[in-house]
């Protein structure tokens, strides 16, 4: 049965191998027009995957059949089932094991990006190497109160922030932040209050209007990825379901008859 399981594995990389080699003939990116479109490409590359694996899973439930030497179909079942059971194990572990190389490799690439942006930020600016600067500057930036025509630019525009974040959380203005807004605004812009109370409230129309669409679109995709997840596992539940007769075929086919026949005649 192991050895059946190894062959079906090795028979469907075999195929699967040749696979890529003929896919990757049919690309050619310098005449255009050429190379197959992406869904034709990937409907060809799912249907020969299928059949290179059921091939596999065939040939590896017909040499364990064979190798028992048994001539009862009921044990040559069993056996090509042995096969799909060792054969789906083993290539799930394969897979686990490239996944698992290929994450540690994208998380060894991550963190050396992540180090490098790091070093170039603290050698641009200086104060992030220095907590306390740091701290002391945003608190700078952000004071706010008092006349907004005495307060600097930077400060202006740190307390209005400041009163956006929080109208995001909150989900609206308090009215004495909307007022504190309105006069900050003002300010900075130069324009009348009720102007300045104008463009407020086209921001909360058109903040209401982007979450409304955020939410819409996130409920749709998540509508999406539950659709796919289930036709996905039904496709594979019926991959699953044809290695086992593939395997149950093989195993069948290789079950020795002439035994069974010469225990036929002899009874």
């Amino acid at each position: 049965m192991l050895a059946g399981g190894l062959v079906a594995v090795a028979v469907g990389a075999m195929f699967n191998i040749l696979g890529v080699a003929i896919g990757a003939s049919t690309i050619d990116p310098l005449v255009v027009g050429e190379t197959p479109e992406a869904g034709s490409f990937g409907v060809a590359g799912a249907i020969w995957l299928l059949v290179a694996n059921l091939l596999g899973l065939a040939c590896g439930g017909y040499v364990a059949a064979r190798l028992s030497g048994t001539a009862d179909d009921t044990d040559g079942v069993l056996h090509g089932l042995s096969v799909w059971a060792i054969a789906f194990l083993v290539s799930a572990v394969l897979l686990g094991n490239v996944v698992s190389g290929a994450a540690r490799g994208v998380g060894g690439l991550m963190q050396g990006a992540t180090e490098a942006v790091t070093s170039a930020a603290v050698d641009a600016v200086p104060e992030i190497s220095d907590p306390e600067a740091l701290v002391e500057r945003l608190q700078a930036s952000l004071q706010g109160g008092g006349d907004p025509a005495n307060l600097t630019e930077d400060q202006r525009r740190a307390e209005m922030a400041r009163l956006i974040g929080e109208r995001a959380r909150a989900g609206n203005f308090p009215p004495a932040a909307r007022e504190r807004l309105a006069a900050l605004a003002a300010a900075e812009f130069e324009i009348t209050a009720e102007e300045a109370n104008q463009r407020i409230t086209a921001l909360e129309a058109e903040a209401t209007r982007v979450a409304q669409a955020a939410e819409t679109e996130a409920r749709q995709a998540a509508d999406a990825a539950a659709r796919a997840a289930s036709i996905g596992a039904f496709w594979l539940f019926a991959t699953l379901l044809l290695g086992a007769a593939a395997s149950v075929l093989g195993a069948k086919a290789g079950t020795r008859k002439t035994l069974l026949l010469a225990r036929r005649y002899a009874a």
